[in-house]
């Protein structure tokens, strides 16, 4: 089944866009991760991500994520939200989602990797709002795709090296969205005082 990313990443242009030079010192919910370094990693993302749905194999694909943080280009307001675009438009494409793909040096089906992208989009969305106090909001087929991805993920290490933490403790009447983030090692209730 195919997935739009229109939304996540129409909301992470939008947070990006208010994103201002003094906060990208600042904290998020990615322990160890300052708002730069999630900036850079959202713009190398974005370019492995569009390779993969156009089955490109090459550095941008076939090299696992570096260690440390990502270098974040000058003009990353500029750059992250036209990836963002390139990377809707690559996963509109049908045979995007057919066959297998690869993706930080990892292959697997080709549908598995955009849920992945979905997955990374909201979730980040997420880390970014929260670390800049913006206002954030996922549609709900992309929400529910996360939900999936991170409820079928083992709390273990090896499945979840790379993708989540360990799940924290939420109540089970929870609204979605804060279990979607429990499940994948974040505290719903973050914030850059904590």
């Amino acid at each position: 089944m195919t997935l739009d990313l229109q939304h996540p990443a129409e909301q992470l242009k939008r947070i990006v866009a208010g994103v201002t030079d003094d906060q990208l010192t600042g904290p998020t919910p990615c322990a160890g991760t300052p708002v730069s370094g999630l900036l850079g990693h959202l713009a190398a993302l974005s370019v492995a991500f569009t390779d993969a749905a156009a089955k490109v194999v090459g550095p941008t694909t076939t090299t696992p994520p570096a260690a440390g943080e990502p270098l974040l280009p000058d003009d990353w307001s500029t750059v992250i939200p036209q990836r963002l675009d390139a990377l809707v438009a690559a996963w509109r494409e049908p045979a995007a989602w057919e066959g297998e793909t690869t993706v930080g040096g990892v292959t697997m089906p080709a549908e598995e990797i955009g849920y992945v992208v979905n997955n990374e989009l909201v979730l980040h969305a997420w880390d970014l709002s929260s670390a800049t106090d913006q206002e954030f909001e996922v549609a709900e087929p992309n929400l529910d795709a996360s939900w999936v991805m991170v409820f079928n993920t083992a709390d273990e290490p090896e499945a979840r090296a790379g993708l989540f933490g360990p799940r924290l403790p939420v109540a089970e009447s929870a609204p979605l969205l804060d279990r979607v983030l429990a499940g994948a090692g974040r505290d719903p209730y973050w914030s850059p005082a904590d």
